[in-house]
């Protein structure tokens, strides 16, 4: 068995070129460091806001259910949760209904600084919209691609 050749340069400029992955990442990036520039006079950054949003229910969710709406494994939520816990915005309690489960809760200072984060996120989340030609589409193929979740194991 002999050695694949490596990739040329032009596979590189391909790759950069053309890549829906590394695309998606460069906006995501730039996106996230936008809202978290905008977001820090409410004290949080854009993934945050995310998870705090995502617990702004009428019924507390449980984690599992959190996780999925975010496209996060389990861990890395539990993870995500510590320092909105230790702030005391966010409080888990056992779910009623099924003890191995945990239910997540906005407390009232989570909602205060959602309240404040509110108004920010609309302004910058409107100006990002003017920029797009077509928003609605946009959102609708970005969601067309997260309900893939790369089941298929290509990159690209």
């Amino acid at each position: 068995m002999h050695a694949p050749a490596n990739p040329g340069f032009e596979t590189t400029l391909l790759v950069r070129d053309t890549c829906l992955c590394l695309h998606a990442q460069r906006a995501a990036r730039a996106l996230a460091r936008r809202f978290d520039v905008a977001l820090k006079p409410a004290g949080i950054t854009s993934g945050q806001f995310s998870l705090l949003m995502s617990l702004n229910q009428p019924e507390p969710p449980n984690l599992g259910s959190v996780a999925a709406l975010l496209a996060m494994d389990r861990t890395t939520l539990t993870a995500n949760l510590k320092p909105l816990k230790r702030r005391g915005l966010v409080e888990t309690a056992a779910d009623p209904t099924d003890a191995r489960a945990r239910l997540l809760r906005l407390t009232p200072a989570g909602q205060a600084v959602l309240a404040k984060a509110v108004p920010i996120w609309k302004d910058v989340h409107a100006t990002i919209e003017t920029a797009l030609s077509d928003p609605d589409h946009f959102r609708s193929e970005l969601n067309l691609l997260s309900r893939s979740g790369g089941q298929d194991g290509e990159a690209g």
